[in-house]
């Protein structure tokens, strides 16, 4: 009897791990959603700066490729850790920072569109002096 004993013990340390959230895993996740939106800001930022700096308010291939390149970078590590936190069913992380994530870029769609209107309108105020 002993034996099915340390099975039944096992079998319920088993349960029990499955229903526990992976701390570490929702850690790595919310580092990867973080420096998604600091490289999305990014390059909302060198976009801003780029057309400011452009005689005629375009982008160079350069900085083009830059732009698409790190949005692409964020969307495919923003993915990832949501697929992570959606097969390890934490569903709490998954949904804060997936809501988070969407405000900021939101919020940094709107400041982008907001400067480009602007700059519609007087190409001298979006010069950077320096």
């Amino acid at each position: 009897m002993p034996a099915l004993d340390i099975l039944a013990a096992a079998d319920t340390a088993a349960d029990t791990a499955a229903d526990s959230v992976n701390l570490w895993g929702a850690l790595g996740c919310a580092v990867a959603y973080s420096a998604s939106l600091l490289a999305t800001l990014d390059a909302f930022a060198d976009l801003i700066l780029a057309r400011g700096d452009s005689p005629a308010g375009r982008l160079t291939a350069g900085v083009g490729l830059k732009f698409a390149s790190k949005l692409t970078a964020a969307a495919i590590a923003v993915i990832a850790a949501a697929i992570v936190l959606a097969l390890d069913d934490n569903w709490f992380a998954f949904t804060s920072l997936t809501i988070a994530f969407v405000v900021v870029v939101g919020i940094g769609v709107i400041v982008l569109l907001r400067h480009s209107r602007i700059a519609e309108h007087d190409p001298a105020a979006t010069r950077a002096s320096g």
